[in-house]
């Protein structure tokens, strides 16, 4: 009786630890996995308990941005999980096994769906498989390459800050059958990306905004989940190889302003200066990003080349003028009053008074009157030679100095007007000059200020 007794629990024991080691596969919990009901149905025992989606993604890397095209190609880690009703399994019975993956055909998938998606993304190998809990919790995590559509402002390039979305939600199913909730807070989720991001050098990760939200259409009212990254350009190498090159040939053509317009350098050098602008641009051009909008850098470099063309014609027709003295010996009245006068008082000229003017002229009478008087005297010595002898050598003498005493008067008068007409156009060349270097100044500035305004806020 007793060894009746001992027997009979050894034996219980031995069938439990028997039982216990044939449960120890994973073929075992796949069996109950396999008598699940349908997966093409929603897991719910309810209709109308509505299945809570988790999702949870981590920024990896940005591909690249195409301001043209305003796509944004990315790398995520991606996450979604969801509760299975009819799926559970002691985990005791099956030597701890609590977690296995299983083949994602044997469940029913959420239809979720990227809305910014213009491209079927891709994860390289398709995961075919999902971690399945013993509780009923299943999880899909697999990385995804996303082509997404953003919308871009490059005003602030090569400064500018982009911010694109990526909206994950359901196609199909409302509210009524699924809600979409953030499995991380954006601090977790900007943490996260921040420890794995991976930067050509190109873009740097600046934040990244979770938002739980609904939105509705003529269908009904669906869940989302809306992650908004913020990135912002690398812009060392736009500044080392583009703004600071442009600034420096600025400089140089507002510095040849001061070049002396009488030598006549002056337009050479500012050709030259405008000609290696324009190659600049040209071999900069694919530096600037394709787009509708144009950037503030762009309208800046436009401005300038404009500026530096109008200049140039501006030294021409001040070396115009300067050379009109010459061919033109008498001065416009309107050159006089508007620029020589008006103008140069303007652009703060020592201009000419009236008494100055009358003193100059005076003097200039009082020697045409000296000059006068010689060649009267000579003329009264000429008729007392003449009256004493008319053929003598002295009289022929005498009237070859008065022809040349005359032709002296000529040829003075002609070169004290001459000189006061050249005065007067080189003046007006000084006055018109000095106010293409104002326009000048007014213009770079203004607009350089405009840029550093834009690109400050």
């Amino acid at each position: 009786m007793s060894l009746h007794r001992i027997i009979l629990p050894l034996t219980v024991i031995l069938l439990g630890t028997c039982h216990s080691e044939n449960n120890c596969s994973y073929n075992d919990v796949l069996q109950i996995v396999k008598k699940l009901p349908s997966s093409d149905v929603r897991p719910v025992k309810n209709w109308k308990t509505p299945t809570r989606v988790f999702i949870d993604l981590s920024l990896y890397r940005v591909i690249s941005l195409d301001t043209s095209l305003e796509t944004l190609t990315t790398y995520i880690w991606f996450t979604m999980e969801w509760n299975n009703e009819f799926l559970h399994w002691n985990p005791d019975d099956f030597c701890g096994i609590e977690k296995m993956l299983i083949p994602n055909k044997n469940f029913w998938l959420p239809d979720l769906y990227i809305y910014e998606t213009i491209e079927s993304h891709s994860n390289g190998s398709e995961m075919q498989y999902l971690d399945v809990s013993s509780n009923g919790t299943i999880t899909n995590s697999k990385p995804l390459r996303i082509v997404s559509s953003c919308n871009l402002d490059i005003t602030k390039f090569p400064f500018d800050v982009q911010k694109c979305t990526l909206s994950f939600g359901p196609y199909i199913h409302s509210v009524v059958d699924i809600i979409m909730v953030t499995k991380l807070n954006s601090t977790q989720v900007f943490q996260n990306s921040k420890d794995i991001f991976i930067s050509k050098g190109d873009w740097y990760l600046l934040d990244i905004t979770v938002l739980n939200t609904n939105f509705t259409t003529k269908n009904g009212l669906y869940s989302e989940i809306v992650y908004e990254i913020s990135i912002k350009r690398a812009s060392v190498i736009y500044v080392v190889n583009l703004i600071i090159p442009v600034c420096f040939l600025v400089l140089l053509d507002i510095a040849s302003m001061f070049i002396h317009i009488e030598t006549g350098e002056r337009l050479g050098f500012k050709i030259a200066v405008v000609l290696g602008f324009s190659v600049l641009l040209l071999i900069l051009n694919e530096m600037l990003p394709a787009s509708d909008t144009l950037p503030v850098l762009g309208i800046f470099c436009c401005v300038c080349l404009a500026v530096m063309v109008t200049s140039t014609i501006g030294c021409i027709v001040t070396f115009h003028m300067f050379m009109l003295s010459e061919s033109q010996p008498n001065l416009p009245p309107w050159v006089k009053i508007w620029i020589n006068k008006h103008l140069a008082r303007v652009l703060f000229f020592k201009v000419k008074t009236t008494q100055q003017v009358e003193l100059v002229s005076a003097e200039k009478g009082n020697r045409v009157h000296k000059n006068t008087e010689i060649c009267m005297t000579i003329e009264v010595r000429k008729t007392k030679t003449q009256t004493d002898a008319e053929l003598s050598v002295e009289v022929k003498l005498l009237k070859r100095l008065l022809v040349e005493v005359l032709n002296i008067r000529k040829e003075i008068t002609h070169v004290m007007d001459q000189d006061g007409t050249e005065s007067d156009w080189h003046f007006a060349s000084k006055v018109v000059d000095r106010l293409f270097l104002i326009f000048y100044l007014l213009f770079v500035i203004t607009m350089l200020a405009v840029v550093i305004k834009v690109w400050v806020t």
